[in-house]
């Protein structure tokens, strides 16, 4: 069977490549706690900021962006990286992927979380760029500047994530989207966005993009 066409292959990284969740609603409720701004109460309160933009879907709210972002800066350094758990069945395709593909991450995670977490996981080398919260907070216009940086056809660009708001911003960007259930978004969550595709394995995902090219549709 002949290889697919090289894709440049987008992905998310909390909750699509490792098992963050708890860490991260508790960072929120602690950034938000010190800003005297408490929206977040239960673990629902907290995945609905996921249902867009997570920095905007703040703005929205009410929050004070520079006071939050002053305030997760002050914490960042503290995070216990030892408590986000990889997802080893994809870390698993992640080499056999970068091998026919073009790899990069799209975060709303520090790059340097991210890169500390690639390197512990041995697949720093799988991705070419990162682009963390760091280098823009919107993921759509990152998701641009990735597609304008490599030239690829819209066709060929995807973006895998694990929430709404992650398919929300590959449709804003123009781009396909990805949607993967054992994230932080439930099933019915995603579908609601409809996702251009919708995979509920990292064997199914890696299949998508290692025998034929997919076709539209999920």
């Amino acid at each position: 069977m002949k290889d697919p066409v090289q894709k440049l292959l987008l992905f998310d990284f909390d909750g699509v490549l490792v098992d963050s969740l708890d860490v991260y609603e508790a960072v929120v409720h602690q950034c938000l706690d010190a800003i005297g701004r408490p929206i977040v109460s239960t673990r629902a309160d907290y995945l609905a900021l996921y249902q867009d933009n997570f920095y905007e879907e703040l703005a929205r709210r009410g929050i004070d962006l520079s006071a939050f972002l002053a305030e997760l800066a002050r914490i960042r350094p503290h995070i216990d990286t030892s408590l986000i758990k990889p997802l080893p069945a994809v870390t698993s395709i992640l080499p056999a992927l970068a091998e026919r593909h073009r790899l990069m991450l799209i975060s709303s995670n520090s790059r340097e979380v991210i890169e500390v977490l690639l390197a512990r996981m041995g697949v720093s080398e799988c991705f070419e760029e990162v682009m963390g919260a760091d280098f823009l907070l919107n993921k759509t216009e990152k998701i641009v500047h990735a597609w304008n940086l490599t030239g690829f056809a819209k066709e060929d660009v995807y973006y895998v994530g694990d929430t709404a708001g992650d398919i929300r911003e590959a449709h804003r960007a123009g781009i396909r989207s990805v949607a993967v259930t054992w994230g932080w978004h439930e099933r019915s969550d995603l579908e609601a966005v409809s996702p251009d595709f919708l995979v509920d394995t990292p064997q199914a995902l890696a299949r998508m993009f290692t025998t034929e090219p997919p076709s539209q549709g999920c």
